[in-house]
């Protein structure tokens, strides 16, 4: 089997759309070569299953490019892995710490972009280069430990390598010389470098060699075991990590609960007894204490490390200022409803984080590879292309490939959001992040791990954060001069009305100011909106619709006008011929075989369906000349006979005579030695849901549909009207669909975006023209998925409606948010300066409103109805 070789080149100093339209068209008239032009990076991508005559490939790529854009420099595109770098902030918590950790490493020297996404506790930096990224880390590591001490920060890459170390738990061993037995006889086992067994932890430890089968050495130590001590149960501790972090995170809600019962019981006996003021103001000191100890420590190390503006410090202010104006109670009850607030407030951030997790969980944890007669249960990094790997019912399909034996149902809601299982066979493609359903399937891998679909997918999501919409810049400027704002107002309402308010006293002005700062923590908003946007982009992939960034998210609220290519967005792309009608005594059978020999070497739909209805190999050793005229068909000279292939331009421009043809379908002329021979009509079908998806358009308000194809006026404009499109423009060079747009583009209002949809291969240069470029059918499509701003997974139109319909979801649970912290907090504000509302009331707008805006934004998340 012939293995498909890819390459990509950089076209430095391509600025011309239209230029490259015509690169990447003239570049897929080589023969046996495959081209895809993204303008917006710059990347031609090349694919050819002649590996011999690639250095050939490129002259000709060289060529071509001289030829449009004499000063672009082509260069073939080199990989540095080393500039990127993603790190586990383990034990993130606070939003507001996150977004000064980006603040301050952003501006750190070298780095060209970094950012924290609370949701993921995840810190990327983009180095400027990798000899600068090692001090960049370390630099980063010190600010995350300077604003967060307890936050541990992992390296991503080496979390996820699993070293070859393996830990069993023998439950129910009582006999130490059994103990010794079992570790003798597990350092026998083929591949076992070094086993230990601890009699008092009973635990089994060994180092094993990266190539074991881990099925059969699981089956071996089970034996070993059951052999010497048939009574004991061997757990793998990889089950009961998991298991055990629930247990942990369980035991620390348990001793939180106990520590805000005790501090909440004093504080109520303070409360119901009348006690003398000593015993009083011990009780109340004691509970505060217990609740709110660990806040006033940290407020106290982070002044020194010249953190002052966060939660703990005005928190801390607030509530030994209560204590100091004698209004203990109050002191109290801030410090423990803060710390309750909080209580539930990490409790909806962690069940949000994990609904999220859930809704990605697509990675698989291994493949069954083949070597044999054996099968090896291995990482999936571990496999490379050419491998032969076994799914069995249940498991997911580890890695792209295709179906070399068996059949089965796969289930793709996971890629593609649909739930109905597709059928699989022999020589079918499959893609990583399906589920086999029933058959057992032995598969050829096609594309490594990291390139597979599914790494490209989790890539594409978890990087989404990075780039983000207005709205989350917006709140992130605004919480960086808010608190300050609020702090600097306080002070002033603490001093200034006394000493110029006649009967104001200090004690009652300044408790207006303690409610001041209660309320100065933007958490709410730091919080829940950068939480429903990406719960907004997880969602969205899951009903099959891949958004690159929440600022395209966001973007997708102001669509005015959209854009289609016809043939394989609108319309299925599987031409047929469905007419062959000869002239001038010509014969159905040479009519077709002229065409097929003048189509011969093009890949477009039209060329395939000839070829198809030809039935016949084409001998390429009668071509004695191949020239493709750019939006007029193909001149070929076969055996001394000059054949024409083309539309009515063509016959025109070499003066045949034709008569005009009406059809509804795309109309072939074909001329040999300038008599001409006849017509053949080749049909392309309407999409099932394509008028669905222009009426749901138009349902959420977009103004304007429009098509443009380089297909004849007759066929456009018949699909135009079948389909309810407002404009149609046909006949268009590759070229001109740009220049259509921009013109296209001007119509709309300064607010509003203009989208195209395409299918992601010969449509870049209009692609990254758009505000919002969207690929159909990007499973399976690595260009579809690398060319646009926002991916439709399966070839439905209607998925752009449902896209649309989640983003304005995500917008409008954001907004809701934002205007009831907003709200809330300003209300309590003028309530807390006019000496209306207390603590008590301060400490719901903080933090009550914080957790409400989180479970809020959990919503965004329930797409199944959209």
């Amino acid at each position: 089997m012939s293995q498909k070789i890819r390459k990509e080149l950089i076209l430095e100093g391509l600025d011309c759309a239209n230029c490259s339209a015509k690169i990447e068209y003239e570049a897929n008239q080589i023969a046996g070569v495959s081209v895809s032009m993204n303008f917006m990076t710059k990347t031609l991508t090349i694919e050819t299953e002649n590996g011999q005559e690639l250095e050939r490939i490129l002259v000709q790529i060289n060529t071509i490019v001289n030829k449009h854009e004499p000063d672009v420099i082509v260069r073939e595109k080199t990989i540095n892995k080393g500039e990127k770098k993603a790190l586990i902030l383990v034990g993130l918590g606070c939003a507001n710490c996150a977004a000064k950790m980006e603040t301050q490493i952003k501006n750190l020297t070298g780095v060209k972009n970094a950012t924290v996404d609370f949701v993921s506790k995840k810190l990327t930096i983009e180095a400027n280069s990798k000899q600068d990224l090692k001090r960049i880390i370390e630099e980063a590591t010190a600010i995350v430990k300077r604003i967060e001490p307890d936050v541990k920060v992992v390296d991503e890459e080496q979390k996820r390598k699993s070293d070859n170390k393996r830990i069993f738990i023998l439950d129910g061993l009582g006999c130490a010389n059994c103990a010794s037995k079992i570790e003798s006889e597990v350092k026998k086992i083929e591949g076992v470098k070094v086993a230990s067994v601890d009699f008092v932890s009973k635990k089994l430890t060994m180092e094993t060699d990266a190539n074991i089968n881990f099925e059969k050495l699981n089956e071996g130590i089970v034996s070993i075991v059951k052999r010497i001590e048939p009574d004991v149960k061997v757990i793998s501790a990889e089950e009961i990590i998991k298991e055990k972090a629930n247990d942990d995170e369980e035991d620390s809600n348990k001793k939180e609960i106990i520590r805000l019962g005790i501090s909440g019981a004093l504080f109520a006996i303070g409360l119901a007894f009348n006690l003398p003021s000593w015993l009083e103001l011990t009780v109340f000191l004691i509970s505060y204490i217990i609740s709110g100890g660990k806040i006033v420590l940290k407020a106290l190390k982070n002044i020194t490390r010249g953190q002052v503006f966060d939660e703990n410090f005005l928190m801390s202010i607030a509530t030994i200022g209560a204590f100091f104006i004698g209004e203990y109670p109050e002191g109290v009850a801030v410090m423990l409803f803060f710390q309750v607030g909080e209580f539930f407030q990490e409790l909806a951030v962690n069940r949000s984080r994990k609904s999220i997790s859930a809704l990605m969980d697509i990675r698989p944890d291994f493949a069954n590879i083949k070597i044999g007669d054996d099968i090896k249960r291995v990482s999936p990094e571990e496999v490379s292309i050419g491998d032969i790997i076994v799914v069995k019912p249940g498991e997911k399909v580890p890695l792209d490939g295709k179906v070399v034996e068996g059949s089965s149902m796969v289930d793709t809601s996971a890629l593609t959001g649909e739930s109905v299982p597709r059928e699989v066979e022999v020589g079918n493609d499959v893609l990583s992040g399906f589920i086999n359903k029933n058959g057992l399937l032995t598969i050829e891998v096609t594309k490594e791990f990291g390139e597979s679909t599914v790494s490209k997918i989790l890539d594409l999501v978890q990087n989404a954060s990075s780039k983000k919409a207005p709205t989350e810049n917006f709140i992130t400027k605004f919480a960086r001069y808010y608190t300050p704002v609020v702090v600097v107002i306080a002070v002033l309402l603490a001093i200034v009305p006394p000493l110029v308010v006649p009967g104001a006293t200090f004690s009652d002005w300044i408790y207006r100011a303690l409610v001041f700062l209660v309320i100065s923590c933007p958490c709410a908003l730091v919080v829940s909106i950068p939480l429903g946007f990406f719960g907004g982009i997880g969602g969205a992939s899951r009903s099959g619709v891949l958004v690159k960034g929440s600022n395209y998210l966001e973007a997708l609220n102001n669509v005015e006008i959209v854009i289609f290519d016809k043939t394989g967005t609108l319309t299925k792309g599987v031409f047929n011929v469905t007419e062959i009608n000869p002239q001038n005594n010509y014969t159905e059978e040479e009519l077709i075989e002229y065409a097929a020999y003048a189509e011969s070497y093009s890949n477009h739909p039209i060329a395939v369906s000839i070829l198809k209805a030809y039935e016949k190999e084409v001998d390429k050793s009668k071509i004695e000349s191949y020239d493709e005229i750019s939006g007029h068909g193909i001149k070929v000279k076969v055996e001394g006979k000059e054949i024409l292939a083309g539309n009515i331009k063509l016959m025109n421009k070499e003066n045949i005579q034709v008569s005009k043809v009406e059809s509804v379908g795309t109309v072939v002329h074909v001329a040999l030695n300038n008599v001409y021979a006849g017509y053949i009509v080749i049909s392309d079908e309407v999409k099932d849901d394509s008028a669905s998806a222009i009426k749901a358009l138009k349902a959420l308000g977009v103004k304007k549909t429009v098509m443009l194809t380089g297909d004849v006026r007759s066929v456009g404009e018949k699909v135009g009207k079948q389909l309810g499109l407002d404009e149609v423009y046909a006949e268009l060079l590759p070229t001109e669909k740009v220049e259509k747009l921009e013109l296209i583009d001007k119509q709309k209002s300064p607010k509003g975006k203009l989208v195209f949809v395409g299918d992601g291969i010969n449509d870049a240069p209009v692609l990254a023209r758009a505000d919002i470029g969207m690929a159909m059918g990007g499973l399976g499509s690595d260009a579809a998925i690398e060319a646009a701003d926002v991916v439709i997974m399966t070839d439905e139109p209607s998925k752009i409606a449902t896209g649309i319909k989640i983003a304005k979801r995500t917008r409008k649970i954001v907004w809701q948010n934002i205007i009831l912290a907003m709200g809330v907090k300003l209300i309590f504000l003028i309530l807390g300066a006019t000496g209306v509302a207390s603590l008590w009331e301060a400490v719901f707008a903080d933090v009550g409103v914080t957790v409400i805006a989180v479970i809020n934004a959990m919503r965004v998340m329930r797409v199944k109805d959209i």
